[in-house]
């Protein structure tokens, strides 16, 4: 059993805390275990709620939810990648067999119209050196805009600082978020 390395703060918060919640929570919903967690730090908490991209940016909602369940996936980050299944999928249309999806390398592209595939490459490239190649950057430039491009690399870059957080703190999963799925092999998710 994996055991949480820093404990979440618990209330009454700190006036600042709660005011980094109330910035990054909908009203009533308590914060989640990777809010408390990094609470620990009320500096480091409130750059992290007020410098995040789940805002109305230059992408959809689609588009950024599959960059952050894939970087969340490659750097095995269950936590993160459950609580984005949980909140965003339906408002980003996916299926179940795209969520499952998400955690397979490779792909099933089947499940992907040619923009989704270009994103998938444009994280797993990223994820793996760093970098993108020639061919993967024209792809890019021929579905999304300069100003997409920089959103959609800033996302998958976020999204592995934010895997780092709750893999090496070992942040308590949240009970309503779902666990990587399975590959049809049974063995363990997600990618290598």
């Amino acid at each position: 059993m994996r055991k949480q390395r820093i404990m979440t703060i618990e209330p009454p918060y700190p006036q600042s805390v709660q005011a980094s919640f109330d910035t990054v929570m909908p009203q009533g919903i308590p914060p989640l275990n990777i809010f408390k967690t990094v609470a620990n730090n009320k500096r480091v908490l409130s750059r992290m709620v007020n410098g995040g991209l789940l805002d109305k940016g230059s992408i959809s909602i689609r588009q950024r939810e599959l960059v952050i369940l894939r970087a969340c996936a490659n750097c095995k980050a269950e936590y993160e990648w459950g609580v984005h299944v949980a909140v965003f999928s339906a408002k980003a249309g996916f299926t179940q067999e795209q969520i499952a999806d998400t955690c397979n390398s490779p792909i099933d592209t089947g499940h992907w119209s040619s923009e989704e595939r270009v994103l998938i490459r444009l994280v797993d490239e990223l994820h793996h050196s760093a970098q993108l190649s020639d061919q993967a950057w024209m792809d890019l430039c021929e579905y999304f805009t300069h100003e997409q491009i920089v959103e959609l690399v800033m996302l998958a870059g976020l999204y592995h600082a934010v895997s780092f957080v709750v893999n090496a703190l070992k942040v308590e999963h949240e009970e309503f978020a779902p666990r990587f799925h399975k590959p049809k092999n049974g063995e363990n998710l997600p990618i290598t």
